[in-house]
């Protein structure tokens, strides 16, 4: 079974950083994707895309966090992370590491990132 999991969120002052975290894995091997993203939940909303990468290194990123966020991957396409800058407390939400395969995608268990004023 292919397992994401997340860290790295937590509580932070408007302004602060953060840097979330997501490894991927299958029977206890570190397992690659085909593309890597996060997504994120804020109560009483849909989850929205925050940022993707592709195995070809290939970024988009929502409108809301362009120039304050970068997401970035190891080689094998095994772990992705999120550098958070500039954070707002409308970027206040529950984070969610995704790993596309093509044909399926695997969601993590999420981490919550709080950021207030």
């Amino acid at each position: 079974q292919v397992q994401l999991v997340e860290s790295g969120g937590g509580l932070v002052q408007a302004g602060g950083s953060l840097r979330l975290s997501c490894a991927a894995s299958r029977s206890g091997r570190a397992f690659s994707f085909r593309a890597m993203g996060w997504y994120r939940q804020a109560p009483g909303k849909q989850r929205e895309l925050v940022a993707e990468i592709t195995f070809g290194g290939n970024s988009n990123y929502a409108d809301s966090v362009k120039g304050r966020f970068t997401i970035s991957r190891d080689n094998a396409m095994t772990r992705v992370y999120l550098q958070m800058a500039d954070l707002k407390p409308e970027d206040t939400a529950v984070y969610y590491c995704w790993g596309g395969l093509g044909v399926g995608s695997k969601w993590g268990n999420g981490t919550q990132v709080t950021v207030y004023s």
